[in-house]
């Protein structure tokens, strides 16, 4: 994995490159960021770069030795620890004995939960953890010397999943020997022993962008330009998500928000009703994923209308719609009113709340906020 290969996070790059070659690289590191905003990958293509033996300006070389034996998990000096499940009863819980596995779940995908993990490794209901015994073969790892002279590497994914157990580490991690390096991942900085947390320094990686998403849906063959376009606008940065959304999205939302604004504002009440009938035949995360587009496009007139220099960044269908939203007399207490509606909408079917019921009075509630009369709100 070469640095340039990881989604966006470029101020994380370039944070960890400005730390290595100022000589200023902590003994350990905390990624801090969302499932999916790319913390695992990040931290491999860093680790490429500081063992690489011919070093660019800003990343690996890709074809060193030692490049090739990090990119296939090879490398003898660098050691990884996730959560995991006892195989059997008469064998401790350690990530080794699952590392075949991890590497082919690494390679299907970079960015997957631990959700998705555990569901590649068919823990069923098991609850994955980072155990005893694993803390106990990470002290024995990093006591070792190095297998090839040099820098000794452990990375902690997930270590939210250490719980009590990370005090084993407490020591190890303040003062861990010679040309050690802990890098631990996180989408769950709360929940992360703080006295592990305050002897890390911490790296936080933002929201990938849309425009990166998109180009790396495209790129990949994932989806068409305009599925990826509002897989895009709703993944809510994470590369993970949009992989999931791109397997569920069974039609294209912009036509589906087209018929309904068109009927909303010409008050076509069978239109509307058909509507509502059509989409309470869906899933309730294909009705979110809706309600959350719907939301990503009023939020892109507002500043269309607010900050008229601001990029909007939509196929041309979409942005010309978006553009006649701003320009309609719409204020911005309306605009807003709209997406309080919808999000409450979706936080009820989130809820299980009736689907149907929520889009019908959805539905009118957006007409009389169009209309700017007062109306009492949502049903639940």
């Amino acid at each position: 994995m070469l640095l340039k290969n990881v989604i966006g996070q470029e101020h994380a790059k370039k944070g960890l490159l400005d730390m290595y070659q100022s000589g200023h690289l902590p003994h350990a590191l905390l990624l801090v960021g969302e499932e999916g905003y790319g913390g695992l990958p990040l931290a491999w293509a860093f680790i490429q770069y500081i063992m690489c033996e011919h070093k660019l300006p800003t990343d690996a070389c890709g074809t060193c030795p030692n490049c090739s034996k990090i990119s296939k998990w090879e490398h003898a000096d660098v050691h990884i620890s996730f959560p995991s499940i006892k195989l059997s009863s008469d064998k401790k819980n350690l990530s080794k004995y699952h590392i075949d596995s991890f590497k082919e779940f690494v390679a299907q995908t970079s960015y997957g939960t631990c959700y998705d993990w555990l569901q590649f490794i068919d823990a069923d209901n098991k609850q994955g953890n980072i155990s005893k015994d694993e803390c106990d073969e990470i002290i024995h790892q990093m006591s070792l010397k190095s297998y090839e002279g040099g820098l000794k590497v452990q990375v902690i994914w997930l270590p939210e999943y250490l719980g009590k157990e990370g005090n084993r580490l407490l020591k190890l991690i303040e003062e861990p020997p010679a040309d050690t390096l802990f890098i631990l991942i996180t989408s769950a900085k709360e929940d992360v022993m703080p006295t592990i947390v305050s002897r890390t320094q911490l790296v936080p990686l933002v929201p990938i962008p849309a425009n990166y998403l998109y180009e790396e849906l495209v790129h990949k063959g994932i989806t068409d330009p305009t599925a990826a376009a509002q897989i895009a606008q709703i993944a809510k940065g994470s590369y993970a998500e949009a992989l999931h959304l791109a397997k569920q999205l069974d039609n294209d939302l912009f036509a589906d928000l087209r018929n309904w604004f068109n009927a909303l504002f010409a008050k076509k009440g069978a239109d509307i009703i058909s509507f509502v009938e059509e989409y309470a035949k869906k899933g309730r995360e294909q009705q979110k994923n809706f309600l959350h587009y719907v939301m990503t496009i009023l939020e892109q007139a507002i500043k269309a209308r607010y900050i008229p220099e601001s990029h909007v960044n939509l196929p041309d269908a979409e942005k010309q719609f978006v553009l006649k939203l701003a320009s309609m007399q719409l204020d911005m207490d309306q605009l807003q009113q709209m997406i309080k509606e919808i999000n409450d909408t979706q936080y009820a079917i989130e809820r299980n709340a009736h689907s149907k019921t929520q889009l019908h009075a959805l539905s009118i509630s957006l007409q009389f906020i169009i209309q700017n009369r007062k109306w009492m709100g949502n049903v639940y």
